[in-house]
């Protein structure tokens, strides 16, 4: 580093003797200035990759049951044979999951109201409606409930969306300190096998991130038969649970 520094100063020197003008002059300078930075910040480089280090990847995982179950409830007048129409089959859903305990200001929502009064014109069928709505529940013990409930209305269309975590962000971040302290215990051990130990970290990188969720998308649940069971104790049901992967690259100066 040093004789290629004194090879390229050592002629701009010369020239700087034999330059008359102020502009060249200050061109010369400022040259002379980015060359010794660049040379500063070459030599820094290197002694940074001179260092000793090692490198491993630390992972870790982690299984959650959800506590957000996404459901989605579609009620049809015509569904009611004419026997009560489509706003009093909402109040009693309504009502029903008032009783075991759904707090329906949060978790119920409208997804979309449609009817077929086009269709009335061009063919005079009889107008009916329909209702959407997302329901979400938070146990497998309350989503037996709720069919319970809705099988007793007459209402079979609900379908499961999705399930999620409401922690979920929380417990990405405990799977990612779980992963860098693997990484750190196997640094560890890596380097006691050789008679040297594992120091400060000097690189940290997020390789690979999982999340692992059973795809519920037109799954429809068929509540046919929670009717017979209006007396006995509902079974929870189990979802599959949410699987959580991470793999944390890692650099430690060897000591």
């Amino acid at each position: 580093m040093y004789r290629f520094f004194y090879g390229i100063v050592i002629p701009f020197a010369s020239c700087i003797r034999i330059l008359k003008h102020d502009k060249m002059k200050r061109i010369t300078n400022t040259l002379l200035a980015i060359l010794i930075a660049t040379a500063a910040f070459a030599q820094g480089t290197q002694n940074f990759i001179d260092q000793p280090y090692i490198e491993v990847t630390g992972s870790a995982k982690l299984d959650i049951i959800p506590d957000e179950i996404y459901l989605s409830i579609e009620i049809k007048d015509s569904d009611t044979k004419g026997k009560q129409s489509l706003e009093s089959l909402e109040k009693k859903m309504i009502q029903a999951f008032q009783n075991i305990g759904v707090d329906v200001s949060e978790d119920l929502t409208i997804l979309d109201f449609s009817s077929n009064f086009k269709n009335y014109w061009l063919k005079k069928s009889d107008i009916f409606g329909s209702k959407k709505y997302q329901l979400i529940v938070h146990s497998g013990k309350m989503l037996g409930s709720v069919f319970q409930e809705t099988n007793k209305l007459g209402i079979s269309n609900i379908s499961i969306i999705k399930t999620d975590h409401s922690n979920i962000e929380k417990y990405k971040q405990e799977v990612k300190i779980k992963a860098i302290k693997a990484a750190k215990v196997k640094a560890d051990n890596l380097a006691q096998a050789i008679g040297q130990k594992a120091g400060k970290a000097i690189f940290i990188q997020e390789r690979n991130y999982r999340t692992y969720k059973r795809e519920y998308a037109n799954t429809t649940m068929k509540v046919k038969g929670f009717a017979d069971m209006e007396e006995a104790p509902l079974p929870e049901i189990e979802f599959e649970k949410i699987i959580l992967e991470y793999e944390i690259f890692t650099r430690f100066i060897l000591e």
